[in-house]
Parts: structure tokens; C-alpha cells; sequence
């Protein structure tokens, strides 16, 4: 039997983050290229519509009436942390694709943390089949046995499909462990020069994103794994250099995004990583997550710089330890500050991700995260407040309170969802208020560092210390807009 072309998407429109599109640094969406890649790899025909430049859903509409697919696949990338947080905008769009190909014959596939979630709500928007946990060898018995047209889909492990209007879950599927033997991601589909063009325009460099792992062992108490789980599986160090050299001969990229929610955990990788990457010749420069008692080590730090990373994300969460405790995070604020000072000498820029509105935060936990960040001064710092996710144990403590709102509409909505010590503006005010002080006192260590060493002065460094002009006033102006709100909150 002729098999009929097979259609992906994704469901993240940067149009719809307002945050993300003034930002302007996306990447393409790489866990839907390994599906596509794997589809492709045994005999089907297979295209992209990407739609993270595009405006509206509908235009799907054109890929559907031209290539006529019998297969609709919304494939999200589970390596956006973005597509985690199931943001309203993007499960609306996914809807709209769902309904314009049921309309055109098409068999509906989804797989995503939203749908894994939610089956019920896509099935009901013209979903066949929603594919939970690790997704490409599911999709490809799914799409094999719709080719066969054997119907046993009971058979399907990582499945959720409607039977007589039942819906039937198939068993979990383990997650893959050789990671080698994926094909490599299907970057042909994608059209590249809106991602090159984007990069230049707002950061001045161009990055790419790849992934070395997938899972994470550690259990933080907030945090959702319903794609790869807490299972940590690595391809080689081998593997994924061939996969640069191939990016940098076909894209020219300047810069990586290693995706991975912890990078290098696996003893010797890193070290043997920065051997190949030597040998190979290749010069560029790379971003990692990273948690603070794994950054502690020297011969790994030094291994990491020799590479070519330059920013290390750290989860430092909260200046409290009783947060931190709180949370499961299993770290201390006494390794933050010494992974902190460790990469600063080795010359890898350390920035933290920062959440507030954890339950049981009080005043004095909030003002111990804003101390830390002040006196370690990271070179960046990502800011949100506790976002219940489903699956994991914080979800389970507020689900109750989540009645009428458990998703943002977008990544700046930054709305506390459940009830604590104070109310959601304070929340909102308090991250501008974080962002403004930070500002003011990397302005002021701008300017000890043009009085104590005169000469590495730069015309870009006396930008940054005259920066001071404007977050002195700025600072005290929403230090005062917190304080009342903080009076309203009690």
C-alpha cells in the first residue's frame, strides 16, 4: 500500500509569547526533528510546518491542502522548557491545528507535556491519539499499524487513543537508552535563516540548540519530567561532536544551547567532550544548565572552559535554605556561593534561575535571595514565581486552589496561581523591583572595577557603570511600589 505523506508541527508560536518575541532569541524546535527524523529514516515522507514564526494557525492551512497528509503530527520539542509550562496561547493554537486537519481527513497525533496532561481536552478537539512520555518509537508502531491498518493499538505502549468513546492509556513505555541510535534530528526541514536573522538582529551571534542527554535523576519537588522522566541517559561524547561538526559545515553557528537539564553528569564526559572538541578543531562557544553541588569540582570546570562554554545556568532558586530544603532541591546556599566564585576564576560566567512564591516563603526568605544575588552578582538572572506543574508533588500540595486559572496565557503573565504570603501583584512588582536592584549594583562593581584597574577600561564598560543614573532612582521607585504593596498583601 502507497504510504501518504506525513505532516508535522509543533505547537509554540513566538507571535503568541509577547516575552519571547521582543526577546527574539528562539531556536528550532528539535525534539519535533528527531520525530520527523525518525519517521523518515524508516521509508516515510515526511515535511515541517514550523510554526515558530508563524502569525496565526490557520496558516497550516497551505501545507494541508498542498501535501495532502494523511498523518497530522503535533510533535512539540520537550526540550524547550517553555513547552513544559502548557501555556494557554499554545494549547489554543494547537486546538485550531487539530480541528483544520480533522476538517481535512487527516489522522491527529499529539505528542506533548500539555497533551500528556490533558488527552481528554485534545481528543475532544479532534485529537486521534495522544502519545505519552518518550514519544518517537510510539509514534513509529503508531504510524506503522495505521499503515497496516491492523487497528492494534492496545499493543502501543505510551498510548492514549478512544475505543466504542472510551479512552484506552496503553502501558508506559520505558524510555530509550542508547541514544546513539537515534537518527540525527531532521535539520533539512527547517528553514534556518528567520532563526540566523533573528540572532543577529537581537544578540548579535547566531546559536543553535542541541541535546546530550535526556532525564534528570534529581528530584526538586516542583519540577514536571513527563517526557523523560527521572531516568538520565547520555549519548557519547563522539556522537554528539560529529553532530557539531555537521552543524557548524551546513549553519556556521557561533554559539550552542546545550538543552540538556543537567549537562555532563556521567563521570569523564565532559573531560573527554573538551579532548574531541580540540582535536576536531572547533571553535565556538556554548550555554549548559548545570546545579551548584555538581560545579564544584575544578578538573571539571577547567574541562568545561576548555571546551568553550561561557554561561553556566544555575538552579539557585531562593537565598533561603529553608526554601531550598522546601523544595527537595537537595543543594545548598554555601555550594551556590562556591560554584559561583569557582566558575568567575575560570572564566564561565555564572547566571541563576530565581523563583519566588514558593509556600511557607515569608519576608525574610524573600530578602535573603535578594542578598545573595547582590553580593554574588551572577552575570544573568532569570526570574519567575512557583508554577504548579502536573505530575509532581508541589502540583498535588495547590491543586486544590488551581480551579480557576493552572496555566499562564503566556511566559510574562508571571501570575501566582495559588494562595500565599502575599498576593500575586506583589509578585509581579517584586520581580521588576529584583531585576532593578541587580541592575544598580552590577552598575556599581561596573564602577569599582574603572577606579581599581583604569586600564581595561572600555567605552562599553562606562555604558554599564553610568547605568547607575537610571537604577538609583528606578530601584527606590519600585522598592516603594513593593512596600505598598506588601502593606495591601497583609
Amino acid at each position: 500500500m502507497e504510504r501518504s505523506p506525513i505532516l508535522f508541527s509543533h505547537s509554540y508560536f513566538l507571535h503568541f509569547d509577547p516575552k519571547q518575541w521582543e526577546t527574539g532569541l528562539p531556536y528550532p524546535p528539535l525534539g519535533t526533528l528527531y520525530a520527523a527524523a525518525m519517521l523518515r529514516q524508516n521509508g516515510y515522507d515526511v515535511s515541517l510546518f514550523d510554526s515558530m514564526f508563524a502569525e496565526q494557525p490557520d496558516e497550516v492551512i497551505p501545507f494541508l491542502d498542498n501535501i495532502l497528509p494523511g498523518i497530522f503530527v503535533i510533535y512539540d520539542d520537550g526540550f524547550n522548557y517553555l513547552t513544559k509550562m502548557c501555556l494557554t496561547n499554545m494549547r489554543e493554537a494547537a486546538f485550531q491545528m487539530c480541528k483544520m486537519a480533522k476538517e481535512r481527513g487527516c489522522v491527529v497525533i499529539v505528542s506533548s507535556s500539555d497533551a500528556s496532561d490533558h488527552y481528554e481536552k485534545y481528543m475532544q478537539q479532534g485529537a486521534d491519539f495522544v502519545i505519552t512520555g518518550e514519544a518517537e518509537l510510539t509514534l513509529l508502531e503508531l504510524v506503522n499499524d495505521l499503515q497496516s491498518q491492523t487497528g492494534s493499538f492496545q499493543l502501543i505502549k505510551g498510548l492514549v487513543y478512544k475505543k466504542d468513546n472510551e479512552i484506552i492509556r496503553t502501558p508506559k513505555r520505558d524510555v530509550l537508552k542508547d541514544l546513539d541510535n537515534l537518527p540525527s534530528p531532521a535539520w533539512d526541514l527547517v528553514n534556518i535563516q528567520p532563526y540566523r536573522s533573528s540572532w543577529l538582529t537581537h544578540a548579535g551571534y547566531f546559536s543553535l540548540n542541541m541535546a546530550t542527554t535526556r532525564g534528570c535523576p534529581f528530584k526538586c519537588n516542583w519540577c514536571a519530567k513527563p517526557i523523560y522522566g527521572n531516568r538520565y541517559n547520555s549519548r557519547s561524547p563522539r556522537h554528539v561532536v560529529d553532530e557539531l561538526k555537521y552543524l557548524k559545515d551546513k549553519f556556521h553557528f557561533d554559539h550552542i544551547w546545550f538543552c540538556d537539564d543537567i549537562f555532563g553528569l556521567k563521570p569523564g564526559w565532559v573531560q573527554e567532550f573538551a579532548d574531541l572538541v580540540q582535536k576536531e578543531n572547533l571553535k565556538f562557544r556554548f550555554k549548559i544548565q548545570c546545579r551548584a553541588d555538581l560545579l564544584l569540582q575544578e578538573d571539571y570546570i577547567k574541562a568545561l572552559s576548555r571546551a568553550g562554554c561561557d554561561d553556566i545556568w544555575i538552579g539557585a532558586e531562593s537565598g533561603s535554605q529553608k526554601i531550598l530544603d522546601a523544595m527537595d532541591k537537595g543543594i545548598t546556599i554555601e555550594q551556590i556561593r562556591k560554584a559561583t566564585k569557582i566558575l568567575k576564576a575560570n572564566g564561565i560566567k555564572p547566571s541563576f534561575f530565581i523563583q519566588f512564591g514558593y509556600p511557607g516563603e515569608e519576608k525574610e526568605d524573600i530578602n535573603k535571595t535578594i542578598r545573595m544575588i547582590n553580593e554574588l552578582l551572577p552575570h544573568d538572572i532569570g526570574i519567575s514565581v512557583s508554577y504548579p506543574l502536573p505530575g509532581t508533588v508541589f502540583f498535588e500540595r495547590t491543586k486544590a486552589e488551581l480551579k480557576e486559572k493552572a496555566n499562564w496565557t503566556d511566559s510574562d503573565e508571571l501570575q501566582l496561581m495559588f494562595k500565599n504570603t502575599f498576593s500575586p501583584a506583589f509578585y509581579k512588582q517584586l520581580h521588576r523591583y529584583v531585576h532593578k536592584t541587580y541592575r544598580k549594583h552590577l552598575a556599581w562593581q561596573n564602577i569599582k572595577t574603572i577606579i581599581q584597574h583604569p586600564s581595561v577600561t572600555t567605552l562599553t564598560l562606562i555604558k554599564k557603570a553610568a547605568a547607575i543614573l537610571y537604577y538609583i532612582p528606578s530601584a527606590f521607585l519600585a522598592r516603594r511600589k513593593l512596600d505598598a504593596l506588601e502593606k495591601v498583601s497583609v
